[in-house]
């Protein structure tokens, strides 16, 4: 199985063009999390090798830069075509390093590829503006140039979809990159290099250099004064470190960090669909996503029939080898990440909480836990807290509609809250009062490339996606001139 997976992924780095051996000879192995065998070892960057990839992309910048629009479009949009082509392989890929299921895994390859096709539109569009200044009657030009290079650090749980996101607008915009992808999944981006090869990006316009010093290997890149840009995707407390860092050379920071979102079920919903809503809401990538639900404060009137629907719908997900057919809840990415789950659920049902479903860790290998309800979860508990990243719905009740949003917005994150009401105007209102950069009203994805995405409070800076995703690698240069 290994093998026939695996034939074709490149193991060593990916810079300027070229596939080259670690500095030091380092590699690290990669697991599979359904079986906790070897599958892959890979090459570890150094701080001299990143180095080395920020001299490919800075020989790669004037001429990237100078593109016009439209040829660098053609090339994503011939990137996009690629991965569909080979969609099977990169989604098989996917969910032999990461774990999640092969169906979930094919929807993130759609998902990944999507935001090529919509940066080769985005790419066109780079528009400025002319107007005369009110006072002198000068000429004001403003026009948007590639900020320069940019550093990409991408976490393991979407290994194609949190990277191509940062990809394409920097492509777009004339910016070249340097990629280092998460230590648990670096398979993925490494195989999509021979594909930007073949639809066309020049050498040094994409660097990938996995490695298990990311701390240096990251610090150095942030430290290098042609570095302009650094875009992350991960938890908040790194967020804030890489903040911190990014300070030093005043560095343009995209950050989409933590979240801990809510789903909201009123009294007056259509339960079935919310239930529709609350398992994608929860289980897309099995909860390991910073989007995942996390609380669900359902109105004590159809509280119990949310509960017990809901607890059927996650009873009758298969589990097992992602790569198996019928199975919908694969393995969660390590060991830590599973035992990070057991904590907080042995916490919760230790203050009161009463497990519906799941809740045990099954017997043999890989890093499996079952999709899990539980309810009359405490207010002290753990999980209301934390980010979960499982397959665990924790339920509380609530009576008023102010009483559900100041639950809500009881957390220092602020990524995305759901909601579910026949009242539209109801909808609105609430979804106005929640402090979260994205709402899923009456639906259980917010996810779009052409929406932006991005959270407030420590969910992080910026967006990704849309006509926004773009601004973040470009700078704005104004030219006043009289004529």
């Amino acid at each position: 199985m290994y093998d026939n997976l695996l034939a074709n992924v490149p193991t060593d780095l990916w810079i300027g063009g070229k596939w080259k051996k670690a500095s030091d000879g380092g590699r690290f192995d990669v697991i599979d999390p359904a079986t906790e065998k070897t599958i892959a070892s890979v090459a570890s960057a150094t701080v001299e090798d990143a180095i080395a990839a920020v001299d490919a992309a800075q020989a790669a910048f004037p001429a990237w830069a100078a593109k016009k629009p439209r040829e660098r479009a053609e090339i994503l949009r011939k990137a996009f075509e690629i991965i569909m082509r080979d969609a099977e392989r990169f989604a098989k890929l996917i969910t032999l390093e990461n774990g999640k299921a092969l169906s979930d895994s094919r929807g993130e390859v759609a998902y990944s590829a999507e935001f090529f096709r919509w940066y080769a539109e985005e790419a066109v569009r780079n528009l400025g503006s002319m107007s005369m200044a009110p006072a002198s009657g000068a000429r004001i030009l403003a026009q948007h140039k590639p900020a320069g290079i940019a550093v990409l650090v991408t976490p393991w749980n979407f290994p194609a979809a949190m990277a191509t996101r940062k990809i394409g607008p920097a492509l777009a915009a004339g910016c070249p990159v340097v990629l280092k992808p998460a230590s648990d999944t670096p398979l993925t981006m490494l195989a999509l290099m021979p594909a930007l090869e073949e639809a066309g990006v020049p050498p040094g316009v994409v660097n990938v250099i996995p490695s298990r010093s990311s701390g240096k290997v990251v610090s150095a890149m942030l430290h290098d004064p042609r570095v302009r840009v650094v875009s992350f995707t991960g938890s908040t407390e790194v967020g804030r470190k890489l903040l911190h860092e990014a300070a030093d050379q005043i560095l343009k920071p995209a950050m989409e960090l933590g979240g801990n979102a809510p789903f909201l079920v009123f009294e007056d919903a259509d339960i079935d669909a919310a239930i529709e809503g609350a398992m994608i809401a929860k289980m897309r990538n099995m909860g390991e996503a910073c989007t995942a639900a996390n609380r669900f404060y359902v109105h004590e009137k159809v509280h119990d029939e949310f509960a017990k629907k809901l607890s059927a719908k996650m009873a009758s997900l298969k589990m097992g080898n992602g790569l198996d057919d019928g199975v919908a809840v694969g393995p969660l990415v390590n060991k830590e990440g599973r035992d990070k789950v057991v904590e907080l659920v042995d916490d919760a049902v230790s203050k009161g909480a009463k497990i519906l479903t799941g809740g045990k860790v099954p017997d043999g290998p890989g890093f499996f836990y079952p999709a899990t309800v539980v309810t009359n979860v405490p207010d002290g508990a753990m999980m209301l807290n934390e980010e979960i990243f499982g397959p665990v719905a924790s339920i509380q009740t609530f009576k008023t509609e102010e009483e559900a949003i100041k639950r809500a917005n009881d957390t220092e994150y602020g990524l995305v809250a759901y909601l579910y009401t026949k009242d539209m105007s109801r909808g609105l209102r609430v979804s106005e009062k929640l402090e979260f950069g994205m709402i899923g009203l009456n639906r259980g994805l917010v996810s779009d490339p052409a929406a932006p995405f991005g959270g407030v409070k420590q969910s992080g800076l910026g967006r990704e996606g849309a006509q926004e995703g773009m601004k973040e690698f470009l700078e704005t240069q104004y030219i006043s001139v009289t004529w």
